[in-house]
């Protein structure tokens, strides 16, 4: 067979860290080991019934199985804009302000490509989500990072950023509540970001993907609550965490109207938008009983109240996220985060991501997923806890 070789594109993109890990835990499990795998960031629950009716319906109706219209259908994008209005009391308008997304990866990648130039310069969080970096290296642009420092609430804190970095910067990627750390952000923060985003002329980009989880009472906010985020930003929000729908692939963009239009016009050249049916499940979790959305939140909170106790009680020291499904964890002195990692799996037959595969100020910590019963994370905790590295 001949080997044709990749372009220099596919050449730049950073290695699919998490690939190596599920090959890991696959191979145990092969070898017949009960692994509690709290390594991946799947939501381990169905999605509402009502949604899956609202998808069965809809598949059903024939105008459906025909190519939707480029930038979806309006009853979609209407019953986006009434979400922001309920959950946020932000105004959308559904015409000109929001792209539908085939899962907000699909976003986060593209938008790169629509707004960087060879050579631009884009603000990411370190630690992040790791996606953000491929589509920087799609457009060929240059990533600098931001540290999230544990003393600083995990978040940015940009009077540290040279006023040449912030002068050379086109975008700048935020995620709050955030994965992997789960610190979490307030409209205050929000707010200065648009003064620090409007002084520089910076395209924020807000990654709400866990939005709907918060503890402790407190809703985690939306970026465009902050006066005059539309005019420098757009917010992603995927359905994936929110209404259990990761495998369905559904997300949209709302805000600044040049950068919607911009990440409409490529997908007009890549994608007929999203299947119809999926459209109208869509619109019905948005729209529907959000009951489902606060026993899932409390779910989550219950299962981190298990998790965190759990592991206090065999030392290991660590304080509650306060949104997510994630826990971020300290590493003991002496152990690298692969090294840490690598014990707790073989050892312990307890998966979890190390930290520095999310940047290099990962190091130092491992992500644990509140994403099996509480049972299993009681369990985890025991398994952990009969290494006595604590």
């Amino acid at each position: 067979m001949h080997i044709f070789e990749q372009s220099n594109t596919l050449k730049r993109l950073p290695e699919q860290f998490f690939a190596k890990l599920a090959g890991k835990v696959q191979s145990l499990q092969m070898q017949g080991y009960d692994v509690i795998n709290l390594g991946q960031g799947n939501p381990d629950m169905p999605t509402p019934e009502h949604i899956v009716q609202a998808m069965q319906t809809a598949v059903e109706r024939p105008t459906n199985h025909k190519y939707s219209p480029f930038a979806g259908h309006r009853h979609f994008r209407e019953a986006i804009a009434e979400f922001y209005k309920r959950e946020y009391n932000v105004h959308i308008d559904p015409d000109k302000e929001v792209a539908l997304l085939g899962g907000t990866k699909v976003g986060v990648v593209e938008i790169s490509q629509c707004l960087l130039n060879p050579g631009d310069v884009a603000l990411l969080p370190d630690p992040g989500y790791p996606d953000y970096l491929s589509g920087i290296a799609l457009a060929q642009a240059e990533p600098s990072f931001m540290p999230l420092l544990e003393e600083n609430d995990f978040l940015p804190n940009y009077e540290n950023l040279s006023t040449e970095m912030l002068d050379k910067a086109k975008l700048m990627f935020l995620n709050y509540p955030s994965n992997p750390t789960a610190g979490t952000a307030n409209k205050a923060f929000f707010d200065y970001t648009v003064a620090i985003a409007k002084k520089n002329n910076i395209c924020v980009v807000h990654d709400l993907a866990y939005g709907a989880i918060g503890f402790d009472g407190i809703k985690p906010p939306s970026f465009l609550q902050s006066e005059g985020a539309k005019e420098i930003g757009v917010e992603m929000y995927t359905l994936s965490k929110t209404y259990n729908m990761a495998g369905w692939r559904v997300g949209f963009a709302v805000g600044n109207q040049s950068v919607i239009s911009s990440i409409n016009l490529l997908q007009d050249h890549t994608y007929v938008s999203l299947f119809g049916a999926l459209q109208e499940a869509g619109a019905a979790a948005l729209l529907g009983d959000q009951t489902a959305v606060h026993e899932l939140n409390a779910i989550y909170e219950r299962r981190r109240n298990a998790f965190v106790a759990s592991l206090n009680d065999i030392g290991w020291k660590v304080s509650a996220p306060k949104g997510t499904f994630f826990v971020w964890l300290p590493v003991p002195s002496g152990y690298t985060s692969e090294e840490f990692t690598d014990i707790l799996l073989e050892k312990a037959h307890v998966a979890v991501a190390p930290g520095n595969g999310f940047g290099t100020y990962g190091e130092g910590y491992v992500r644990a997923g509140l994403l099996d019963e509480e049972e299993r994370l009681r369990e985890a905790a025991r398994r952990i806890g009969e290494l006595n590295l604590f």
